[in-house]
């Protein structure tokens, strides 16, 4: 017996509303996505990949710390700089990879999950994901030496 798979009808595919050639757009409405919420996704994206110790560079870190801490910064979106249009995004990212890490195989994973990140929760398409390496996390490089005392 062979098997029947069902297709909605032209009728149900009109029905929905959902323009093909752009998701966020339907005959009820548009959906705009601010470049933040891209930000935080593409952001979250990418430390979800094995090898990434942190994002963005070493003033933007020190920065971001600061920030933080009187309640100003978000760290889900340091090192993130998106290009947000009506269809498409495109994703600069900075980024510390852990000493010991393929360089472009971390890269190549970090691409292929901010991109379906984004294109899932948006559905915006990315047309690019630059990924700029900026420093190699070692072992023990956040435990810091207490400063000798100046006067004794």
């Amino acid at each position: 017996m062979a098997e029947q798979t069902s297709t909605p009808s032209s009728r149900e595919v009109a029905h929905s509303g959902v323009s093909d050639d752009n998701p966020l757009k339907s005959d009820r409405g548009t959906t705009s996505i601010a470049d933040a919420v891209v930000s935080k996704v593409a952001g979250i994206a990418t430390r979800e990949v094995g090898g990434v110790h942190n994002l963005g560079g070493g003033v933007s870190r020190a920065l971001g710390s600061v920030t933080q801490r009187v309640g100003i910064g978000d760290e889900r979106s340091q090192g993130v700089a998106v290009e947000v249009g009506e269809r498409e995004a495109a994703v600069d990212l900075t980024v510390v990879i852990e000493y010991g890490e393929s360089v472009p195989q971390v890269s190549q994973a970090i691409r292929d999950n901010v991109i379906k990140r984004i294109e899932g929760i948006t559905g915006l398409k990315v047309t690019e994901v630059n990924v700029a390496v900026n420093d190699l996390y070692f072992p023990g490089d956040d435990i810091q030496e207490p400063e000798p005392a100046r006067v004794s």
